[in-house]
């Protein structure tokens, strides 16, 4: 039976100060969130979360999802907040329709609502019946003209038809499903408004996250009618048990419960510490876990050349969806499982969407089990293959989204299986991840990989390396060009249409009409995007480049030496610092290995991929080429005046709650503070969430600082 933390939600709502506490716990759906934004009560926009920060606007399709009301039954300015989903039974349609088309099938409903949300014709999207559940108001407004001002108030200090008091503060994102929270300023809940609220039991405002909600169902919104009020954190183990149990039996992917304080006034009083609420929390449910067989072990072939080993299972369903393949990583981790072709295999999907190998079941092998050899050659262009020690973190593998897979006979350049693995969609998962002992003898990962080896083609015009760097480039921690996917890529490679980075931005429609599947309307969407997508951050654009060695963190490192005009051995960023792409190819070409090495955090391996990638002829007219055709970069100034994370290095574990690593990783840099991938003497906090790994062990031993999100976000 599966248990929650009781001691971590008393610590987590700091309630020693409220006396009895109801709660009101809410199912966690797994799709996609979105907020609408309503004004004089008609719908005018609908956007997705984005970033974060910056949202998608996706108003056409969301007009489309009919639970989502067009007009409200008040003219009130209102953003709600919710997710969209797509049934179990939907998807089930609408890959065998894609199956039948010869496209790929979606992986999971989360999968299948986000890409249907962005789809560029809203007809498509009307046919895939997206479905809803609002759970959140951000803001309500009520304009001035529309109610009259009651005696209470006119009387008070709130003078001159200030019904603008009722208008809700809009918090940051938080810890329960990014949802955001209005609170009412002035004379809160005193306020009574004529008819507004007429179809709710006392016609005020909500008192309650339960009043919320019916307010919420009151203006036509649909909301997932298993919430719940809970007077104690038992009876809130009991629902959580009692979903944990029936979960798989709704139409509709769940991946945890929500719990926040009921009381608006008391969720008022706890506030926000930086992008969470201290008054709610969620918890997952436990991953799932299955047997399959792997039925043989192919090698993908990722932007930097690394090849990876992808098992490929025999179908079982797992987490919502059918799973069929699965990455090993590298040779050196099929070595640990000792995994083999015919072997049966205990899967899981970490975070509940990366499939992954927890052990072998050694006591069911039959003997024709066949080990597994990391090829000489290339499987896409054969060129030769050299080994390479690496270090495994929890940071995206590259290989984890390759598009060409080959088998022992290997293959020739552009020739091989490219559909992407619809598997492989985010990070892969820290090897740390830690496995408890199950009943058919699956073995605990006890450690993580500090050092390991991959395999590299040498081949660097390798076409599955030439169009893995594209399609890393475009990604949406790169240019984030919409529309411009995998097998658009492919296909402007096949036709010569593009060979670089460059040649994307002089993609007319002329180009893409004669390609599959383009018609008219797509080509114009297209061009568009990459037009509107012209301009981008310094750290986005270094990281979007695909250079060796310089993933995310190294781009913020470099960004920020440059935005202090920090003095690297002889040679020092001009004055003002990087300001366009003619300053990167003026600069950058001069820098040596070791003066890249004085700034703080930047190693040998990642300085000399630096020299290197600058230092070539070939990579520099692409970015003339690509300042010639309108490319711009901006360099963001903030300067945070937090000490408390300044010049400190951060090592994140297990399962986070509150945040997304994402989200993690961008408060700690603009806070000044550093992220490591693994546990050493420079490391100062290790922030530890749930299902905690060899990382966890290691900071003890060594005396690391560790610290809960609770204690992370009192440093921000």
């Amino acid at each position: 039976e599966e248990k929650i933390d009781k001691m971590a939600i008393k610590n987590n709502f700091e309630l020693s100060d409220y006396g009895e506490i109801k709660y009101c716990v809410e199912l966690k759906i797994d799709g996609l969130k979105v907020i609408l934004n309503y004004k004089e009560g008609r719908l005018a926009q609908g956007a997705t979360r984005g970033d974060g920060e910056i949202g998608e606007d996706v108003t056409s399709n969301i007009k489309t999802i009919k639970s989502i009301p067009l007009e409200l039954p008040e003219k009130i300015d209102l953003i709600a907040v919710g997710e969209i989903w797509l049934g179990k039974n939907e998807l089930e349609k609408i890959n065998k329709e894609r199956e039948s088309q010869g496209e790929a099938k979606f992986a999971n409903t989360r999968n299948a609502a986000a890409g249907s949300i962005r789809q560029l014709d809203s007809a498509v999207v009307a046919k895939r019946k997206l479905d809803s559940f609002i759970y959140d108001i951000e803001k309500m407004e009520i304009p001035n003209t529309q109610y009259p001002i009651p005696n209470e108030i006119q009387n008070s200090k709130l003078k001159n038809n200030s019904v603008s008091s009722l208008r809700g503060t809009p918090k940051q994102s938080s810890t329960l499903d990014d949802s955001k929270m209005f609170e009412i300023t002035g004379s809160p809940r005193k306020f009574r408004v004529q008819n507004l609220l007429a179809k709710t039991k006392d016609a005020s405002l909500p008192k309650s996250q339960i009043d919320e909600l019916e307010l919420l169902k009151n203006l036509g919104f649909k909301v997932n009618p298993y919430y719940r009020k809970c007077k104690s954190i038992e009876e809130i183990e009991e629902f959580y048990q009692e979903w944990v149990n029936k979960k798989d039996k709704e139409n509709y992917e769940l991946d945890g419960i929500v719990i926040k304080v009921n009381a608006k006034k008391i969720q008022d009083a706890l506030g926000y510490t930086g992008k969470s609420p201290r008054w709610g929390v969620a918890y997952k449910f436990p991953a799932q876990r299955v047997t399959t067989v792997i039925e043989d072990i192919f090698v993908q072939v990722g932007r930097t050349g690394a090849l990876t080993p992808v098992a490929h299972l025999r179908p079982v369903r797992v987490a919502g969806s059918v799973v069929s393949r699965a990455t090993l990583h590298n040779e050196d981790e099929i070595n640990r499982l000792d995994a083999r072709i015919g072997d049966t295999v205990v899967i899981q999907k970490a975070g509940d969407v990366i499939p992954e190998v927890v052990s072998v079941v050694k006591n069911l092998r039959t003997g024709k089990e066949k080990k597994f050899k990391m090829p000489d050659v290339c499987p896409i262009c054969g060129s030769i293959v050299k080994r390479e020690n690496i270090s495994i973190s929890s940071s995206p593998l590259t290989a984890c989204r390759p598009s060409f897979s080959g088998g022992a006979r290997g293959g020739q350049a552009g020739v091989g299986n490219s559909e992407r693995n619809p598997l492989c969609l985010t990070t892969s998962p820290p090897l740390s991840t830690p496995v408890r002992k199950v009943s058919d003898g699956a073995s605990k990962r006890e450690r993580n990989i500090k050092q390991s080896a991959a395999h590299y083609c040498i081949n660097p015009n390798c076409f599955a390396v030439e169009m893995q760097k594209i399609i890393h480039f475009v990604s949406r921690k790169g240019f984030d060009i919409e529309g411009l996917g995998e097998k658009i890529v492919e296909q402007l490679i096949q036709e010569g249409v593009i060979e670089n980075f460059a040649d994307i931005f002089e993609i007319t429609k002329g180009d893409l009409k004669p390609l599959e599947r383009f018609a008219e309307k797509s080509a114009d969407n297209l061009v568009r995007a990459i037009s509107e997508k012209k301009k981008i951050s310094l750290e986005k654009f270094i990281f979007a480049l695909g250079i060796r060695h310089v993933g995310e963190e190294t781009a913020f490192l470099i960004v920020g030496a440059i935005r202090k005009e920090f003095p690297i051995s002889n040679f020092q960023f001009p004055k003002g610092g990087i300001n366009s792409l003619r300053d990167i190819i003026i600069y950058f070409p001069k820098i040596k290995v070791e003066e890249w090495m004085n700034i703080k955090g930047i190693g040998e391996k990642s300085a000399q991929s630096l020299v290197n990638w600058f230092g070539d002829e070939k990579n520099i007219n692409i970015l003339t080429k690509m300042q010639a055709l309108g490319v711009e970069i901006f360099l963001d100034n903030f300067e945070s005046e937090n000490n408390a994370m300044k010049n400190k290095t951060f090592v994140l574990t297990g399962a986070l709650s509150g945040f997304t690593r994402e989200e993690i990783k961008d408060i700690i840099r603009k806070e000044g503070g550093k992220i490591s991938s693994s546990v050493s003497s420079k490391t100062d906090f290790l922030l530890a969430g749930e299902s905690v790994g060899s990382k966890y062990e290691k900071a003890q031993k060594m005396g690391v600082k560790i610290i809960s999100e609770e204690e992370f976000k009192k440093m921000i």
